[in-house]
């Protein structure tokens, strides 16, 4: 018995390429440069830029309270004070009585009289006068100025008159001791010549090592021989203890 070889009924599949739209696959993304860094377009109004006409916004218009109709959106809105006040309380009268500081008794002015440093000056004078009479002690400055002379003391108002422009026309009438315990009086490098005595004065400076004039002491010693008291009072002193009366009339 023979065997019929079956035909198969299959036929051939060619293969056939089909192309693919690209937007399947995309391909990379190009490298493209930032806005900012392209170059403006140029336009007729502006050659340079016309970038600036549409980024630039304008800011939104303020509406005044008296502007009929509704608010623009997005605008601020207008505040009211009308309908809401604010009060504070006040302190009743009580709290304010209260508060009031208490009166004070009334005093009477009390006159403590014309206040002057004569009495301290001549007390200050009296001491030195009794301690350079009595000779017991005398101080390395006192056995100096008691060998100056007359010549000096005439020469060293000189060389002080040499130092000003012009003489002292206000000091004819007084003497040439007066003169320069004055000018000592006057400098105030030495410290206040206000309720102290001259002579005082002179040795509390020389302690501070302000080194005064070693006439004047010379002249103080000399005074003080005499038994003037008075010239240990500096001029200055008197003017401003003194007590002046002005007359209305």
């Amino acid at each position: 018995m023979m065997k019929v070889k079956e035909r198969s009924t299959l036929k051939p599949v060619s293969l056939v390429m089909v192309a693919l739209p690209t937007t399947i696959f995309p391909s990379a993304p190009r490298h493209r440069q930032p806005p900012d860094s392209r170059p403006p377009k140029k336009t007729p109004r502006n050659p340079q830029s016309n970038h600036i006409k549409h980024t630039a916004k304008m800011p939104p218009t303020r509406r005044s309270r008296n502007s009929s109709g509704p608010a623009a959106k997005g605008s601020q809105k207008t505040l009211t004070f009308g309908q809401s006040k604010v009060t504070k309380s006040t302190p009743s009268t009580k709290d304010k009585s209260s508060l009031k500081s208490p009166k004070l008794p009334a005093t009477d002015d009390i006159d403590v009289g014309h206040v002057s440093s004569e009495a301290a000056v001549q007390q200050q004078a009296q001491t030195e006068i009794e301690r350079v009479k009595e000779k017991e002690y005398r101080s390395p400055e006192e056995e100096k100025a008691a060998k100056v002379t007359d010549t000096q003391i005439r020469r060293y108002w000189k060389e002080r008159e040499a130092e000003r422009r012009a003489p002292r026309v206000h000091q004819k009438e007084l003497t040439l001791e007066e003169k320069i315990l004055r000018l000592f009086d006057m400098s105030s490098q030495y410290g206040p010549c206000i309720g102290i005595a001259r002579m005082k004065r002179w040795f509390r400076a020389n302690k501070l090592g302000l080194n005064p004039p070693i006439e004047v002491l010379a002249v103080l010693l000399k005074e003080e021989e005499k038994g003037n008291a008075i010239i240990e009072r500096a001029h200055v002193d008197e003017l401003m203890s003194s007590k002046f009366i002005v007359d209305d009339s």
